[in-house]
């Protein structure tokens, strides 16, 4: 009896390894396809030129779809991220039991709005009640809005997994709640606030819907302005020129999609060596 149960249950670990492999392959080979498809297609397209010279209706360099992007995506990293990590800290540390229930639901919410309705929001608010118009700051505090639930819960969460020894040693030796929260607990929970960074600006990276009705779009460099003065972004130019009938905007398109790619995994790659060092 106990051999025929040994060899049932060696059975179902044999099938259930290959319907995880097979899975593991489903998801696998869509993906290798697509980044395949958008290097090779992006390399093709790519030039000295593309990267230094400005959009030209559908033809032209990703000048300023480039630097409008960086400057979209670090303005709303900059209001972001110490919005989602102190509001991590209070949930962690702070909050009561109700209020902390009640911020969840509101993140959860929030994380689960569609941003093209978020951008609408911007739009109604900042382009038009404020009159700011199509802007960088429009775009970035949308893009804020996008950000923040992955920052916030993802901090929380790192912080409830510091060790509650940590904080007793602390305050034994002497230390406020307060200073325990942001010298003990914050720092033991900087890998995972900045695994949430990191999603967060993947996810901010990826996003038109939103600055459609923000950031609007612009042939031209960026000015010092943050007002009344629409940027260029790298997701319109996928967005947008894939669906017209060149071959110049399709090459746009494939190179500004390429250069995402590329920026997502150097904030990635940055961002692990940065814990690594830390660690050493």
């Amino acid at each position: 009896m106990n051999g025929k149960t040994s060899a049932g249950r060696r059975m179902k670990n044999h099938l259930l390894t290959v319907l995880v492999v097979v899975a593991a392959l489903a998801c696998l080979v869509p993906l290798v396809d697509i980044v395949w498809i958008v290097a090779a297609k992006g390399l093709a397209a790519m030039s000295w030129s593309l990267l230094t010279t400005v959009t030209s209706g559908v033809a032209g360099g990703l000048a300023n779809a480039i630097s409008g992007t960086i400057l979209l995506v670090v303005l709303a990293l900059v209001f972001a991220a110490p919005l989602g990590i102190i509001g991590g800290l209070f949930l962690s540390e702070f909050a009561s039991t109700r209020v902390a229930w009640f911020l969840r639901q509101g993140i959860d919410i929030l994380n689960g709005v569609p941003s093209i309705v978020l951008g609408y929001f911007g739009y109604v608010t900042m382009v038009e009640w404020l009159g700011w118009g199509f802007s960088l700051l429009a775009g970035a505090i949308t893009l804020t809005m996008v950000m923040l639930p992955y920052i916030m819960r993802a901090a929380e969460i790192a912080m409830t997994r510091v060790p509650r020894g940590w904080r007793e040693a602390s305050l034994a030796l002497g230390a406020t709640h307060s200073t325990t929260a942001f010298r003990i607990v914050l720092r033991g929970a900087l890998p995972g606030t900045l695994t949430g960074l990191i999603i967060a600006v993947g996810r901010a990276m990826g996003e038109t819907a939103p600055l459609i009705y923000t950031a609007g779009w612009s042939n031209y460099m960026p000015t010092a302005s943050l007002t009344h003065s629409p940027v260029g972004y790298l997701t319109y130019v996928v967005w947008t020129f894939i669906e017209e009938p060149f071959a110049s905007a399709h090459a746009l398109a494939y190179a500004a999609a390429l250069i995402l790619m590329l920026m997502v995994l150097a904030f990635n790659v940055g961002g692990r060596l940065l814990l690594k060092r830390r660690a050493l």
